[in-house]
């Protein structure tokens, strides 16, 4: 099993080229299973996910080819084999119930497992059912299973409202109201990015979708659709990450491809803190403005309020600021599991169910660490950053699931980091 170490050295300074977004991806892909036409992505993210995502649509039939060194997705399911996704896939990733909308949609029909992923509270799927139900399918959970069932027309048109705001559940709802028979009205839907990234591929591939966005989506069903090339929206998660790698540790970095309307949430609380934000030509640059960032108060809220899988390296960024910050987690539920590992580091966290104070401290502390899900992982390299001495980080896998060649990002502009087998 890898590790990573991390050697706090001062000031970081240069580029970093910011991928595509690994949820979009991760919502774009099953989409193929809508058409019989190829569906080809650029701009993908090269990540264990997307492998895992690939592996699932070919279990089904589909062609799924990595090209340009996996930055290009062709992916066709002209000749689909098969309407069920085995548990022994469906497990790693909570994305894979993303397959049941489209399979139910296009074919009537669908068997799939329920989902695993990262252990940050229940995530349940019961708002992507009640999705379908009132769009007339019939459902039965029985052998860790949802078993799908398409009235004989096909899914019909109708009006969905989510008790509160899921971004998963209003993907595979829009996915699968592309192919139902009417009119069908999201509402309370999700308007994060990702979501209008799948919308605008959908309509490229003949779909007829208004309001995406916004916190009512209209889908006027039609008969089938066709093939399309989409270029992935940029990482905002990935974005916001590296963004706080010079918060941390001082210096100068450009993040290539990013857009401040996609984490203006966030640049607000990074200019709180005294960390300038600019936008150039190729992205934005961002800087620390004094020796040592103030305080700021975080409460995690769906779009466009600040990230919940921001939440994670933003206690790391506190965990140096002068004064106590307060984080509030209201998205998922055993969110803070990254706060003790901080605390190794000589981080002063206190952690009262859904809210965290910290209390920033001169520096930090280089420790033996471990990753307990894929924020958490990336906010302890970060911490390592600005720590004196080695911050020896396990249980990379976590990682991997949403970070491209982070090693390299980061050595790239300055950081003292390595990737090494466990001794």
């Amino acid at each position: 099993m890898d590790q990573i170490i991390v050697t706090g050295n001062g000031p970081l300074s240069g580029q970093i080229p910011i991928a595509g977004a690994k949820n979009a991806c991760l919502t774009l892909m099953p989409a193929t299973l809508l058409s019989e036409e190829p569906l080809t992505l650029t701009n993908a993210p090269r990540l264990s996910d997307i492998r895992t995502m690939t592996t699932l649509l070919q279990s089904l039939g589909a062609e799924v080819q990595a090209l340009q060194d996996g930055q290009v997705l062709a992916m066709s399911s002209h000749d689909l084999t098969s309407t069920r996704a085995d548990y022994d896939i469906v497990r790693k990733m909570r994305a894979s119930i993303l397959v049941l909308g489209p399979l139910l949609a296009r074919f009537g029909h669908a068997e799939v497992s329920l989902p695993g992923g990262c252990s940050i509270g229940a995530r349940p799927v019961d708002l992507h059912l009640k999705a379908f139900e009132a769009m007339g399918a019939e459902l039965d959970l029985r052998d860790g299973y949802v078993h799908a069932k398409a009235p004989a027309g096909g899914l019909q048109g109708g009006i969905v409202k989510f008790p509160f705001v899921s971004v998963g559940a209003t993907e595979n709802a829009l996915m699968a109201a592309t192919l139902a028979k009417g009119t069908t009205v999201l509402k309370n839907a999700a308007r994060e990015p990702e979501i209008v990234d799948l919308a605008q591929c959908l309509r490229k591939m003949g779909a007829q979708i208004d309001g995406e966005g916004t916190s009512e989506i209209t889908i006027q069903g039609v008969d089938r659709l066709g093939g399309a090339t989409h270029r992935v929206v940029t990482d905002r998660i990935e974005l916001g990450t590296y963004m706080l790698a010079p918060a941390i540790c001082g210096g100068e970095v450009e993040c290539l491809g990013g857009r401040i309307d996609l984490v203006a949430a966030f640049c607000e609380k990074l200019d709180a803190a005294g960390i300038s934000v600019e936008e150039t030509p190729s992205g934005l640059k961002v800087a620390r403005k004094n020796r040592r960032v103030s305080a700021v108060d975080v409460t995690t809220e769906p779009f466009p309020g600040f990230p919940t899988d921001l939440q994670a390296q933003m206690m790391a960024l506190l965990c140096t600021a002068e004064g106590t910050s307060v984080l509030e987690e209201k998205i998922f539920e055993n969110r803070f599991m990254h706060a003790p590992e901080l605390a190794r580091m000589g981080a002063k966290i206190e952690v009262h169910g859904g809210t965290a104070k910290v209390t920033g401290v001169e520096k930090l502390r280089g420790a033996p660490v471990m990753a307990t899900d894929l924020r958490a992982s990336v906010s302890l390299i970060l911490a390592g950053l600005a720590a004196e001495g080695d911050t020896i980080v396990s249980r990379v896998y976590h990682l991997d699931r949403g970070y491209e060649h982070v090693v390299r990002k980061l050595s790239g502009v300055g950081a003292k980091i390595e990737r090494v087998k466990e001794q």
